[in-house]
């Protein structure tokens, strides 16, 4: 390329920037785009059917969040606590011979029948009882029933444990009550045969003593120390402790027979005082307390959280003489104490009334009851007595008597000895507790030194034969429940008629008899009949104060 050439190249690309600067200072010049392709065209789209009109829908709630459902209540466990006066005497129900101990042990063991509170026989273990030509009596067993380890109950088990209360040398406490038995007979797994010596009229009553319960057959065999220390039987509640002088304690049983208990635990608390039992109740630490002394039953009564059950009682109280020791062998001295202890005092001024003066050995609801004269308080006569029978005055005696077994056993024991001391007797009083007391007093010749002791005697059969036969036949001395050593022959022949003969008029008119004799005797202090008061929380329902002094709690409620 020339030179000139060049010059005019250079040229022209001068011109060409001078014109592209121009135009990019010029305002609102937009640059020229790019032309786009033309879209392609879009097939005809076909015809779309019409669409049918929608409903519009109802509309739909949002779902609640889950509740859960509310938890159906746990029952909490029932505890019922029972201040008693006094703690069992052992667990071998064949030998115990206080209410108290049958009260606790009857919630484990059960009778063949059961006197029900209207003094009717009702049946338990056994669901008849019936007199054969021969003089026997046939029972029929309930079937079913097992004892709380599923062991099960049958006619082997009611001979085994009335053969071991027939044995004498088991020294079973309340064998009178069917000594006539000369032996039991399994006919089949459900039916038995008693064979008697000879009629027994009261043999129906007399098994539903707690003393005839059935023992699991296996503790039975192992013999009275095993039985003293343990319990197995078909009842509705199981042994769970006991400690001495402190508490027994029952469970439910969850495997009992018939209706369930209501209550998980049934707690027997020791409480010895009195004043100290009511003060349980009140302050709720127990839901029943036992024998309250009647001058404070009204004031707990006016307490909206207590209830004061009042029970017509079978119990009558009294004071039985030696009649072979000195000076009591003289039924003068006997009498004389008897005219000289004001019994309307007693009942009027320590029970308020709520206590009845003996006129016979046992309480007028008991089959056989003969009303003689109370012996009045005549201290005179008394003194004139004890100096017919040539008993100087100043001269000592020595009365034992318990203290918290009986509703103010210790005030009235003081009472007695108050009274002695007018007429010329100097009393010295020996206090015991209960599980030494009965032992002491019911001790045998030549061991038994007591000039005269207290006791009670409930008659939970209602029959007389009960009443009298054990505490004035010549048979029955101690050990045995006649402790004043009481004997006279025609009372042993009226007594031992009386339970043979099935003509229910003859047996009454022989009672009468009896009880005449008896009293003209003397061989007790004869005092009055209990009547029993209770306090109950008011938040406690069903619990039963039966008039044989059982505390029944099995079917019990706490609100």
């Amino acid at each position: 390329m020339t030179p000139l050439s060049r010059l005019r190249l250079a040229l022209v690309g001068i011109v060409l920037l001078v014109a592209m600067v121009v135009l990019s200072a010029c305002p609102g010049a937009a640059p020229t785009q790019p032309a786009q392709p033309a879209a392609p065209a879009q097939p005809a789209q076909p015809a779309q059917p019409a669409q049918p009109a929608q409903p519009t829908p109802t509309p739909v709630p949002p779902t609640p969040t889950p509740v859960p459902p509310t938890p159906t209540p746990v029952p909490q466990p029932v505890t019922l606590t029972i201040a008693t006066g006094t703690d069992i005497e052992n667990l071998n129900i064949h030998t115990v011979t206080s209410s108290p101990s049958f009260t606790v042990l009857e919630h484990i063991y059960e009778t063949l029948f059961y006197m029900n509170p209207e003094g009717q026989l009702e049946p338990l273990l056994a669901e008849s009882i019936t007199p054969n030509e021969d003089g026997s009596f046939t029972l029929k067993l309930r079937q079913g029933v097992t004892f709380s380890d599923g062991t099960p109950f049958n006619a082997a088990v009611v001979k085994a444990n009335l053969d071991w209360v027939l044995n004498p040398d088991n020294k079973a406490t309340f064998r009178f009550l069917i000594d006539r038995i000369q032996e039991v007979v399994v006919v089949d797994d459900y039916t038995v045969n008693l064979k008697l010596s000879g009629p027994f009229a009261p043999l129906p009553a007399h098994l539903s003593h707690g003393a005839l319960a059935m023992v699991h057959p296996d503790l039975l065999a192992q013999g009275s120390e095993a039985m003293a220390a343990n319990a197995v039987g078909t009842g509705p509640f199981l042994l769970d402790s006991w400690k001495r002088d402190e508490a027994v304690t029952l469970k439910k049983n969850p495997n009992y027979w018939g209706k369930p208990a209501t209550v998980d635990t049934v707690v027997f608390k020791v409480v010895k005082e009195d004043g100290a039992r009511l003060v349980e109740v009140e302050a709720g630490t127990a839901d029943v307390a036992v024998r309250v002394p009647p001058i404070e039953a009204e004031r707990l009564d006016a307490d909206p959280n207590i209830n004061v059950i009042t029970t017509p009682g079978l119990r009558t109280i009294y004071i039985f003489f030696n009649v072979t020791a000195e000076p009591f062998t003289d039924p003068r001295v006997r009498q004389a104490v008897n005219y000289a202890v004001d019994k309307e005092a007693i009942v009027n001024e320590l029970f308020a009334g709520a206590a009845r003066v003996s006129d016979a050995p046992f309480a007028p609801p008991i089959f056989g009851y003969a009303p003689q004269t109370p012996y009045p308080r005549d201290v005179a006569k008394a003194k004139q007595l004890l100096a017919d029978a040539g008993i100087a005055p100043g001269t000592k005696v020595v009365l034992y008597h318990p203290t918290g077994r009986y509703v103010q056993d210790a005030l009235v024991a003081d009472a007695v000895r108050s009274q002695l001391r007018e007429v010329g007797l100097e009393v010295e009083l020996k206090t015991l507790e209960w599980p030494q007391y009965v032992p002491t007093v019911r001790k045998p010749k030549p061991e038994n030194d007591v000039q005269f002791a207290m006791l009670g005697w409930s008659t939970p059969t209602m029959d007389a034969d009960y009443a009298l036969y054990a505490l004035f036949h010549s048979s029955q001395h101690p050990p045995g429940f006649n402790g004043a050593f009481y004997s006279n022959p025609k009372v042993d022949e009226l007594l031992d008629g009386a339970r043979t003969n099935p003509d229910q008029e003859a047996r009454k008119q022989a009672y009468a008899e009896a009880i005449r004799l008896i009293w003209e005797d003397a061989p007790w202090l004869f005092l009055y009949s209990e009547v029993q008061k209770t306090a109950v929380r008011s938040n406690v329902e069903g619990f039963v104060v039966h008039p044989n002094e059982r505390m029944i709690a099995t079917y019990a409620t706490k609100k």
